[in-house]
């Protein structure tokens, strides 16, 4: 999606089951399962900002972040931003061993359905759900936060976009590559975020989940940029597969198939090609 607001226009992918934007709650069950991870490195916690900033230049002086000591196929697991206003908000983060702050990289963010969420344990989102790794065969040079968060509302869709904000004002991001992708209960926390700023996003990707947010603002937004419905329908992708395409692939469960999205290339290939 490109930014929504007059000249930045947010390009929408909703990947859908059987019954497009049916979905989740708390049935995440089916999803694939990935091998669990080998035990990371030992070592203390320490408080510091992201790359390229100090985490007092953000969101206010009392904001910081703990990195996480543990690590798992390149990202590193339970980092926290401490903030002031939405207290703390777990993630995990892959950053490219290129990235010095010298250049913008892209920013992607992918949210778990409920078997993700922080309380089921540190890393499952990243054991259950492909969308972190295949997403660097994509764009080497991107930074990718994969957040553990509470619920699929509001609380978590304002942390989402607070740790949105933090990346974006500590790490030298490219501002016109940044994307988001939510499966199942992920799903509807972003489409919260995108009701409430969707500017802060150049695509998003929702899988196998229901909009909870302001859908048809969105089309208000496009329309007072000037778009006609056909450039709409562009950007605005409804995306329903049918049973042949999660049987073919061994999946019987439709929304647990959501995961098959990641290895989409058609799918990634469009959300990453905004």
């Amino acid at each position: 999606m490109t930014k929504v607001y007059k000249e930045k226009v947010a390009g929408i992918l909703l990947a859908g089951c059987v019954i497009l934007l049916s979905g989740c709650g708390n049935t995440d069950n089916g999803s694939q399962e990935a091998s669990q991870p080998a035990a990371g490195a030992d070592g203390q916690e320490e408080v510091q900002g992201g790359a390229g900033g100090d985490a007092g230049d953000v969101q206010g002086q009392t904001d910081f972040v703990t990195e996480g000591t543990e690590e798992y196929r390149g990202f590193i697991l339970d980092n926290v931003l401490h903030s002031e206003s939405e207290g703390e908000i777990h993630y995990n983060l892959y950053v490219p061993e290129s990235y010095d702050g010298s250049e913008p990289y892209a920013l992607f963010f992918t949210l778990p359905g409920y078997e993700g969420l922080y309380f089921q344990g540190v890393g499952v989102n990243l054991y259950s759900e492909d969308f972190g790794f295949t997403a660097r065969e994509y764009i080497p040079d991107m930074i990718i936060a994969a957040p553990q968060l509470e619920d699929w509302g509001e609380t978590s869709a304002d942390q989402t976009i607070a740790l949105a904000e933090y990346f974006l004002a500590n790490y030298n991001i490219d501002e016109s590559r940044v994307y988001a992708e939510g499966y199942s209960g992920g799903g509807e926390t972003m489409s919260r975020v995108m009701g409430k700023r969707p500017e802060l996003f150049t695509a998003y990707l929702q899988c196998s989940s229901q909009w909870d947010g302001a859908y048809e603002n969105l089309y208000g937004l496009y329309r007072e940029a000037g778009l006609s419905d056909e450039e709409i329908s562009e950007l605005l992708v409804l995306d329903i597969k049918d049973a042949e395409y999660f049987e073919s692939q061994g999946m019987t469960n439709q929304h647990g198939g959501g995961n098959l999205f990641a290895a989409d290339e058609e799918i990634m290939g469009w959300l990453f090609s905004r």
